[in-house]
C-alpha cells in the first residue's frame, strides 16, 4: 500500500467488534462480544500537482490531505524541502 511521501502516513490495522445485548445501564444484562473482524484503516492519498516559485516550476507529490493543509500553512517549498523531495536551487557562478 502506498503511503504519504510528505508525512510518511500509510495504513494502519485495527478491529471492528460487533456486540449484542442491552447495556447494563439501560436495564440490561450486558453487551456480549459475538464477533472481531480486522480491517485497514487507509490515508486520504491525493496525486497533487504542485506549483513552487522558488524553483519555477511544478512537483508532483502523492500526499495526504492533512499535509495539503501543512503546505498551505508552511508553504510548499519549506514542506517539499523538509521532506527530501526537492533540493534548493544552486546559486549561479561568478566570473
Amino acid at each position: 500500500m502506498a503511503k504519504c511521501e510528505i508525512t510518511g502516513a500509510g495504513p494502519k490495522t485495527g478491529k471492528r467488534i460487533s456486540r449484542r445485548g442491552k447495556a447494563k445501564r439501560e436495564g440490561g444484562v450486558g453487551k456480549k462480544t459475538t464477533g472481531i473482524s480486522f480491517r485497514t484503516f487507509k490515508p486520504n492519498l491525493q496525486k497533487q500537482k504542485i506549483w513552487v516559485p522558488e524553483l519555477n516550476r511544478f512537483v508532483t507529490v502523492r500526499c495526504t490531505a492533512k499535509a495539503i493543509k501543512t503546505m498551505d500553512r508552511k508553504g510548499a517549498y519549506q514542506v517539499l524541502l523538509k521532506a527530501g523531495l526537492v533540493k534548493p536551487p544552486r546559486a549561479k557562478k561568478k566570473n
